[in-house]
């Protein structure tokens, strides 16, 4: 991912840049910037966003902004990849060069909020997942590594990140920018973390003081109160801040929630540029809102107002404890005992400058809880630095209600001040029993006990899913929390509609302090009931109970009820000819029209029905699409991202047990082209690309519009009427019902040897999507589909079962994923070596060469302004990349080899602009990179 990029590359990216730069890079032609590695001469940030791709941070741009404009905050933004594996509503481009293009959407976005330095570490953008364990088998410990680094140079007191759970339609890449982000809020205070860092490149080690993720999850109010009210979370114990969006910004007069939308409409090549505009009266727009992560700092009620989530961290909190207190609360352990007491670790710490005078300590719970503080466990004064431990014994009520989340609290009295920290513990009863969570779920709880935040478990809710008609294992884990073996019995208190077998499960001889596992045959035995997708609650509630002879305990979880049917063999493959012909497809007609994310429309503007079959070798599906408005139609050369305008998926899991899409076979088929007819790819899935190099002997064919309706009648015949390859009806955007256009059907067949694994005939997982789109701006508004959740694309164990009756099961032989490995890199980016050259950080938070390890003596434009000389002294072998810089994009660049010593490049001037010149140049070696920069004489 990180190889060397040939000067084609780079060339390409030039093209591109030259009317995207943003206008925050020009500030390096005033005067050359020389800069190397260490501490002293890196920016120092106040703020560090951590997200996974360009407009993640879109969200907090406003609060951003207004720290920014009335405390003077310097926030700066790691984006973990360049979204090159995103869609693009604006052209062709994609992989790098689509890369480079989101890297300047985000930096004049982010520019609209006042902030200047953006990181983009140069791991690659494979695809839309729902797994964080994918994410970081592909960016591995290199990830980490930049990260940490990036956080140590920058020294930020406050890092606010992305949510890190697996919970429904949460990107897989956005979970794992969050978990690197925790993991780096730890590792960049720790010398044994990366110490090549600390002993090679020159950085120290950095506490930082607090971290954040944007959102929350509960209900908060709108309007200016929403600052100063308490945000009501589903957990009693997060602690959630907020941002007003309807403060007038003084530099420009608008609302910051219209500020924070100009920056959203900057990323045109996601299709943002059509977000309304936001309320225009005030109290009409919500807050901002930040839940709290990990604190080292003490904190104020969350209702200070709009610096709340930075006091105490990076601004003072009134009457509160010196600027570079720390206070913090461990709990151990999480859960506890009623009436049983447990010890709480609280560690201060003194700032580094200022001693703190005659400081108290105590410890709180909720009513009838108790916390003994050992006498004189603090000294009369803390040194500055000093930093001491106390035990604290805490004991709840023996009559606590086990299965409720309390906070504990830390308060540290002195002489100039006072101060707070919390943490959180859950109530128990000495047995309990959680149902056994799915692969990506179970990876999240094992990594939250890992960074040890136990409370972060609960954003995902338990959820099992079993088909309809089916049966399906579900275990429950039983875990002793105790001080004594333990014995009971484990039961399933199920919805109407379903049973368990054995009805109960006993277990015995549990240890305190072990887990066993129990399992059930969970059968749905009503198949008239709904979906979960189509239910009222949108799933079944059931309970855990578990009784352990001396109490019981009851656990909520929910059954997700999917679709299911038996696929028809046929004696004769049906014709790929975009109809229904007679016996091709005798099985039961699929309703395919629930909506799972978008507007909610009427059946004439979007719904759909699927019928399948299957021969000995291949799959067959028919999708007739019923839809009032035909959205863009692409050509050929851009049949890829089906997302972005009408088009069929189609996604099948092999085996039905994929934990990941990366092990399933995923087809988007637009049903249309500029050149007439459908095209087909791969997505998201075992292998991505065009159909035919991924997909070969996959077929498929669609009829357009009116046609319809004569193609059935035609098929039904026996002569065919579908498209194939030939445009059967209208193909120019824009064509709705009034000019004849009612939707499109597409057929496909499948061959079964294009799938990632041999089929399960008992068990193939099975979806269809349809995506509709009614603009001709390449996005789309409504999504509909068969077994149908937020984010299900990404989610196999969400999709349909089918069972194909008559297959033969050859068994289980994977085919090995092909990963995208081609990242956009900063070597390759101007924007990026013109902030390193400022700022000091290394490119794409690599390690960067010591300042004399390369230097641009001059930079001469020839006479006849047809190139610039650019003259090189380094001392090591390397590659430069050079790029052209006039103030408002590139006019020319080269890549070349160099060796240590003086060298001379020629660089031609491609764009005659005019304008000031500045040489920018990323010296690279195997050792790391150095960015420079000097003005053209």
């Amino acid at each position: 991912m990180r190889a060397a990029r040939p000067a084609a590359v780079a060339a390409a990216a030039v093209a591109l840049l030259a009317a995207t730069l943003p206008t925050t890079a020009t500030a390096v032609g005033g005067q050359a910037q020389q800069r190397g590695s260490g501490p002293d001469d890196a920016v120092d940030l106040d703020v560090l966003y951590i997200g996974a791709h360009p407009d993640d941070e879109a969200g907090s741009l406003s609060a951003f902004g207004q720290w920014n404009e009335y405390d003077d905050v310097q926030a700066g933004v790691i984006t973990v990849t360049r979204g090159e594996g995103g869609g693009n509503a604006v052209g062709l481009e994609e992989g790098p060069e689509l890369g480079m293009l989101r890297e300047a959407e985000e930096r004049r976005a982010v520019g609209n909020a006042g902030v200047e330095n953006v990181y983009n570490l140069d791991e690659v953008d494979f695809f839309y997942n729902a797994s964080a364990p994918l994410s970081d088998e592909v960016w591995g410990e290199d990830a980490l590594a930049r990260v940490v680094r990036v956080v140590r140079a920058t020294r930020p007191e406050v890092i606010v990140t992305m949510n890190p759970s697996p919970t429904s339609g949460n990107h897989g890449h956005h979970q794992q920018a969050a978990r690197l982000a925790v993991e780096a809020y730890e590792a960049a205070a720790d010398p044994e973390a990366f110490p090549e860092q600390l002993s090679e490149e020159g950085l120290s080690t950095w506490r930082v003081s607090r971290i954040l993720r944007g959102g929350a999850t509960g209900t908060g109010v709108v309007g200016s109160a929403c600052e100063t009210t308490p945000y009501r979370p589903a957990d009693a114990t997060d602690r959630v801040f907020g941002i007003w969006q309807g403060r007038v910004s003084e530099e420009t007069g608008e609302l910051w929630a219209l500020r924070e939308r100009k920056s959203q409409w900057e990323y045109v090549s996601q299709g943002w540029a059509v977000f309304p505009p936001p309320p225009t009266d005030p109290e009409q727009n919500g807050c901002d809102w930040f839940t709290l992560i990990a604190s080292r700092t003490p904190y104020p009620e969350t209702t200070a107002g709009p610096t709340a989530a930075l006091q105490g961290a990076l601004l003072p909190i009134e009457g509160g404890l010196p600027l570079g207190t720390e206070l913090t609360i461990d709990p151990d352990p999480f859960y506890v005992l009623p009436g049983e007491q447990f010890t709480a670790t609280v560690q201060v710490k003194a700032p580094a400058k200022r001693p703190l005078v005659r400081p108290a300590l105590t410890v709180t719970g909720p009513d009838g809880w108790t916390a003994e503080v050992p006498s004189g466990a603090l000294p009369r004064t803390l040194r500055p630095g000093q930093e001491v431990s106390v035990d604290v014994t805490v004991t709840p009520p023996a009559d606590a209600a086990p299965g409720e989340r309390v906070a504990v609290r830390a308060t540290l009295d002195t002489r100039s001040g006072s101060g707070s920290n919390e943490a959180a513990v859950e109530t128990t009863p000495a047995v309990r029993g959680d149902l056994a969570q799915r692969p990506e779920a179970e990876v999240f709880a094992g990594w939250t006990d890992d960074v040890d935040l136990p409370k972060l478990v609960s954003l995902i809710a338990p959820i099992a899913s079993v088909g309809t008609g089916r049966t399906q294992p579900v275990s429950v884990d039983v875990i002793n929390d105790g001080v004594a073996p333990a014995a009971g019995t484990v039961t399933l208190d199920l919805a109407d509609g379903f049973t368990a077998t054995p009805a109960s499960v006993p277990f015995e001889g549990l240890a305190p302090g072990e887990t066993t596992t129990v399992t059930f045959d969970v059968t749905n035995t009503d198949t008239a009931l709904p979906t979960s997708n189509r239910a009222p609650n949108g799933g079944y509630p059931f309970q855990i109970v578990t009784d352990f002879g001396a109490g019981t305990d009851t656990a909520n979880a929910v059954l997700e009820l999917v679709p299911t049917t038996q696929i028809p063999q046929v004696s004769t493959a049906p014709v790929v000819d975009g109809v229904a012909g007679e016996g091709e497809y005798p099985g039961a007609v699929i309703d395919s029209s629930t909506m799972w994310e978008g507007q909610a429309v009427p059946p004439a503007d979007a719904s759909s029905t699927t019928r399948l079959s299957f021969t000995d070798d291949a799959l067959y599906v028919l999708v007739e699409v019923t839809d009032d408005v035909l959205g863009t139609v692409l050509p050929l050369e851009d049949c890829k991202r089906h997302w972005r305008t009408d088009s069929v998926e189609i996604t099948v899991d092999p085996r039905g047990t994929s934990s990941n899409t990366s092990t399933t076979f995923k087809t988007g088929i637009f049903p249309t082209t500029v050149e007439g007819g459908p095209c087909f790819q791969r997505d998201a899935d075992n292998r991505q690309g065009p159909g035919a190099e991924t997909a070969p002997g996959m077929e498929v064919a669609a009829v357009m519009g009116a046609a319809r309706s004569q193609a059935a009648q035609s098929g039904a015949s026996g002569h065919g009427g579908g498209c194939g390859s030939c445009g059967c009806a209208a193909c120019t955007g824009g064509v709705t019902a009034a000019q004849g256009y009612t939707g499109y059907t597409v057929e496909a067949k499948i061959p079964f040897d294009v799938l990632p694994d041999a089929v399960d005939p008992a068990r193939m997982g099975l979806n269809v999507l349809v995506y509709d789109s009614d603009t001709q701006d390449k996005t789309g508004q409504t999504r509909i589909g068969w077994s149908t959740f937020n984010g299900v694309q990404a989610d196999p164990f969400r999709w349909a079962l089918a069972t194909l009756p008559g297959l033969a099961d050859a068994g289980s032989d994977p085919v090995a994923p092909i990963m995208p490995d081609t990242a956009a890199l900063s070597i390759d980016s101007p924007q990026s070596i013109a902030q390193s050259a400022e700022d000091g950080v290394g490119l794409g938070g690599g390690p960067e060469l010591p300042a004399r390890t390369a230097t641009v003596t001059s930079a001469r434009l020839s006479d006849s302004g047809d190139e610039v000389e650019v003259r090189l002294w380094t001392r090591a072998d390397g590659r430069a990349n050079i790029f052209l810089w006039d103030g408002d994009g590139v006019a020319g660049s080269v890549s070349v080899e160099v060796e240590s010593g003086r060298t001379t490049v020629d660089v031609p001037v491609t764009d005659g602009s005019g304008g000031e010149l500045t040489a920018l140049v990323a010296f690279v070696t195997d050792d790391g990179t150095l960015a420079l920069a000097e003005p053209v004489d």
